[in-house]
Formats: C-alpha cells, sequence, structure tokens
C-alpha cells in the first residue's frame, strides 16, 4: 500500500550528472513535467560524483534525492561479476544492475515522493501496443548510441512507468546542444567510462583480486586438447583475446575457449571463433497476457550477441530445458558466455538471455 498517491504530472529521474541524464531532465521539463533528480551512489563512502549531480540539480531547478544502494550493488552486482570472471565468463554488469538496482530503486524511491513515472538519459523508447496490452523497449532513432541490448530484462512493471526522452535524438551532438543552451555547466563533459565502479587507470583484473576472488594459474591447451602451455588464471582471459596471453606461436593465436570445470583456456586461429549457433539461459521474454514464450518457438529475428554489436538474423529454439538456441544466418565472431543475446522483432525487444 502507497503512502502517497501517484502523480502523473510527476517524474523521478536518475540523474548522474552526466550530459545524457541533464538532457533528459531538460526534454521532461519542456513537456511540462514537475521533475526530481535521483542520484545512484554505489560506493560505501559519498563522493564527489554525487555532488556534481547535486549541484547539476541545481542548474537545473529541480528537486534532488541521494540515494546510497552500495549494499545491494555490491551483493547483486559486483559479486556477480567478479564471480563470473573467475568462473570463465565475460559478464556485462549493466544488464545486471539495471532490473535489480537501478530501475527497482527508481521504482520504489518514486512511490515515496508520490511520482507516476521514472526515467534515464538510455538511448532507447518504450513501446506500447495496444493490440495486445505489451511494453516493449524499442531501439532508438540514434542506432550508433542505441542502448535497448542493456535494457531487455525490464519487465512490465517498469516500461510501464519509464519515459525515456533521448529516444528520438540524433546524436550525442544534438544532447550537448541541448544542454549548452540552457548553459548548464557539464555540457563538454566526457562520456562516462565503461564499468562505473573500477577506478579509472584500474583494470578489472586487478579489481576482481582485490575483491579477494581468486583465479588458479591452469593449461593452455589446442582444439584438440594438446598442452600449450600455462595460463595465469581464467579471470585474465575471454574470448577474441590475441593480447596479454603470456605465451607466443609465431602467429596470432586467439582464446577460444575458457573451460571452469578443468581450468583450461583453449587457443586457436581466428577461424575457430566463428560459429553460427549460441545457447542461452535465464532467458526473459514479452509475451501477452494468457500466452508463454513458446510464441516465439521457431520465430524468426535479428539478435545481438553484445552490445556494440549488429543485430543479425537467426531462428530461435525453445528446448524444453527453458534453455534457447539461436541460429543465425551467418557466422558470429567470438559468442563469448556470460555476456547477453538479445532478441528483435523489428526495432523491438522481445527478449533475451545469458549465453553459456
Amino acid at each position: 500500500m502507497l503512502n502517497v498517491a501517484l502523480n502523473k504530472n510527476k517524474v523521478l529521474l536518475g540523474l548522474s550528472g552526466g550530459v545524457d541524464s541533464t538532457a533528459a531532465a531538460l526534454l521532461l521539463k519542456k513537456d511540462g513535467l514537475k521533475v526530481t533528480g535521483l542520484f545512484f551512489d554505489v560506493n560505501e563512502i559519498k563522493g564527489k560524483a554525487s555532488e556534481s549531480a547535486k549541484y547539476t540539480a541545481k542548474q537545473l531547478e529541480i528537486n534532488f534525492v541521494y540515494k546510497n544502494v552500495s549494499q545491494s550493488f555490491t551483493d547483486i552486482v559486483i559479486h556477480n561479476f567478479c564471480k563470473e570472471y573467475t568462473e570463465g565468463r565475460t559478464p556485462n554488469p549493466c544488464v545486471i544492475c539495471n532490473p535489480s538496482v537501478k530501475f527497482k530503486t527508481l521504482i520504489e524511491e518514486a512511490d515515496k515522493i508520490g511520482a507516476y513515472y521514472i526515467a534515464t538519459g538510455h538511448y532507447a523508447g518504450v513501446y506500447f501496443n495496444e493490440n495486445n496490452g505489451c511494453y516493449y523497449i524499442k531501439q532508438a532513432e540514434n542506432i550508433e548510441k542505441d542502448q535497448s541490448y542493456m535494457l531487455y530484462r525490464l519487465e512490465k512493471e517498469i516500461l510501464s512507468r519509464l519515459l525515456l526522452p533521448l529516444d528520438h535524438i540524433s546524436d550525442k551532438e544534438e544532447t550537448r546542444n541541448l544542454v549548452r543552451t540552457e548553459e548548464i555547466s557539464n555540457s563538454e563533459q566526457k562520456d562516462s567510462q565503461e564499468i562505473c565502479f573500477i577506478s579509472k587507470g584500474e583494470n578489472y583484473m586487478n579489481y576482481i583480486k582485490s575483491r579477494g576472488y581468486e583465479s588458479q594459474p591452469g593449461n593452455f591447451i589446442n582444439k584438440n586438447g594438446n598442452y600449450l602451455g600455462k595460463h595465469s588464471g581464467l579471470v585474465n582471459y575471454t574470448i577474441g583475446q590475441r593480447k596479454g596471453l603470456g605465451i607466443t606461436f609465431g602467429k596470432p593465436v586467439f582464446v577460444s575457449e575458457v573451460n571452469h570445470n578443468n581450468n583450461t583456456v583453449t587457443l586457436g586461429d581466428n577461424k575457430d571463433l566463428f560459429r553460427k549457433m549460441v545457447t542461452s539461459k535465464d532467458n526473459v521474454f514479452v509475451f501477452p497476457e494468457g500466452k508463454s514464450p513458446e510464441i516465439y518457438n521457431n520465430a524468426h529475428v535479428t539478435a545481438k550477441i553484445r552490445y556494440a554489436a549488429r543485430p543479425m538474423a537467426a531462428t530461435l529454439n525453445i528446448l524444453e530445458n527453458g534453455f534457447i538456441e539461436t541460429n543465425f544466418e551467418e557466422m558470429q565472431r567470438a559468442i563469448t558466455p556470460g555476456q547477453s543475446v538479445v532478441f528483435y522483432q523489428e526495432n523491438l525487444v522481445i527478449g533475451g538471455g545469458f549465453i553459456v
């Protein structure tokens, strides 16, 4: 039971203090909404980033809420990140954070202040299909900046209240111009680094080790299982990697498999990185009430195997154990366990899962 009635004229925006969330705030205000900015602090100690966001809110003339989410972020996101790497997978922390921390917190805090809507500065959109009653994440008009891949695990309860005002922005310069026009001080701020919880100059391998996670040395092998040398621990390798192997062969070699069960790293030629089929688990789908994900069995879709990939034509095969085989029409390079495969029909996200 909510303590406050939800007001459809109020929106709670995830405000990092960066250009994208600032532009989102300006667009929401332009639409006549009363905006409150929420800063998520993933650090145990309040830092400069929160003060920067607070100052941005002041310049925007909007209310500001500070929320420390460091405990849940550590338990859910950082633990998963470290564990996945030590077990030979390559995770995407944003995919985990979005449904379980960021948007969950936005909804909880929006309820507290009586805001019906939540919003972020992601480059993506929300589409409601009146015919089937489903909400979908859709690709941004600016495909180069599109972040729909990161949002595929958001549920209907989130999407029905979500506003994504950067959906129609053509490029980053247009975003900056929105902020420049209002003379907000962060208009020239550089884009944030890829992994928000790892300090500039620190690599993820050292970060994982500093958190107490260990990765034992093991064997490099070839695709026939023959011994090639010693590796320094699974955490140091990912599919497709060529540099930093600590071993040379007089020709380029690539990581083609990282096997946690026997602690081996398989090395091979570039051609060994290509295949057409990918299997995924913990899949989620958008489907009408009264239906099941089975409606997508044998469906023709486009799919992405990583954030920066282009969607490629594929067919889905839903297995009895809930896993999904995605069969691409063209070869895909360096399909990587721990990453997500995300499914699209036209420009709408219909689902996705974690690559095994």
